[in-house]
């Protein structure tokens, strides 16, 4: 029988050496883990061996789980292995696998991004009136001193989240007027 995955992982969360006098409390599950764990302790008995051990566990604090699993761990020879993030990509490219080469294809080729934010990096003094303006009339909640005071800040961010083609054309008309903007 192996240790419930909710006793590892409130014994990881203690790995930070926060010390809790409370036992761990089994009593209250969750509503899957309650309807499967009745039906599969129904359905096969406990060994005798294992009762004892499981009671044990369950009387400990969460500090001392973690000393367990720390033991269990040297004792085992167990090394921890750091598990791959869920991701589409792995199966895409095991079923391009399959015929051949799309695989390297599909690979090389990066997702394109849609959404961006467009920041306001430096500009010409010259064109600093007519910067200003355009900063006024694309944030219509700021007045022109605001307007002025954000353009005399640059770096700024002027806008988030914005589909490719309005931040290409934010970027192209304030570039037209003098300034450098990049999309992030």
């Amino acid at each position: 029988m192996s240790i419930p995955r909710t006793l590892l992982r409130s014994a990881r969360a203690s790995s930070s050496r926060l010390i809790l006098s409370r036992p761990l409390s089994t009593s209250r599950p969750f509503f899957a883990e309650a309807e499967s764990s009745s039906s599969a302790a129904a359905a096969t008995p406990v060994s005798p061996k294992i009762s004892p051990i499981v009671d044990q566990i369950s009387s400990l604090t969460l500090l001392e789980v973690s000393e367990l699993v720390g033991a269990l761990k040297t004792k085992l020879n167990i090394t921890e292995i750091a598990l791959p993030a869920a991701s589409a990509a792995p199966a895409a490219s095991v079923s391009a696998g399959a015929s051949g080469e799309p695989a390297e294809a599909a690979e090389e080729k990066p997702k394109e991004k849609t959404i961006f934010t467009v920041k306001l990096e430096k500009f010409d003094a010259a064109a600093k009136a007519k910067i200003i303006r355009e900063v006024k009339a694309i944030m219509p909640n700021m007045n022109l001193v605001e307007a002025k005071k954000f353009v005399e800040s640059v770096p700024q961010t002027l806008k988030e989240n914005l589909p490719k083609e309005e931040a290409e054309k934010l970027q192209k008309t304030l570039q037209d007027l003098g300034a450098t903007v990049s999309l992030v």
